[in-house]
């Protein structure tokens, strides 16, 4: 869930996660709540609105979903993900997953929108060494691979309207 709310200063924040360390492909990077589908979801949506109240405490029955993004597939974890587009009436009360959630990433919507955040870094993962990809550097991390992706699709998308 690609999450947009007001802060206490009313100016629109993203709010993405950095997820824990563990022993997986996704270890310790910054993304978006999310996971995986369980047997009592009903749609992909549900899976999303369920995760993001789980892993940061964002209660789902106030997420306006505004639209899907494009589905995207993730070959090192094997994951078909269904990314939507939210908005949060006002400032959440967030309480972090301790099991899985670092930190909460809250982007001020100005800095997501700067050009100057978009960059290209060198990168070892885990199906290649020392590549260089492209990423934003948002919230003093670096958000890379299929964050990154959906983050461009989003950031086009309020280009068209703003």
């Amino acid at each position: 869930m690609a999450l947009f709310y007001p802060d206490l200063d009313n100016l629109t924040r993203l709010l993405l996660i950095l997820r824990k360390k563990y022993p997986g492909v996704h270890s310790g990077q910054v993304g978006f709540p999310g996971g995986r589908e369980e047997p009592g979801d009903r749609s992909m949506l549900d899976t999303a609105l369920r995760e993001t109240e789980e892993e940061v405490g964002a209660e789902s029955t106030k997420i306006e979903v505004i639209r899907p993004v494009s589905q995207l597939f993730i070959p090192p974890s094997n994951f078909e993900v269904y990314p939507f587009l939210g908005i949060y009436p006002g400032t959440p009360e967030f309480r972090k997953q301790a099991s899985e959630v670092e930190d909460l990433v809250e982007v001020p919507l100005t800095e997501f929108l700067d050009d100057q955040n978009i960059i290209s870094t060198r990168m070892t993962t885990s199906y290649a060494r020392d590549i260089e990809v492209p990423a934003f550097s948002l919230g003093g991390h670096t958000v890379w691979g299929a964050t990154a992706m959906m983050l461009s699709e989003i950031r086009e998308l309020f280009r068209k309207i703003l």
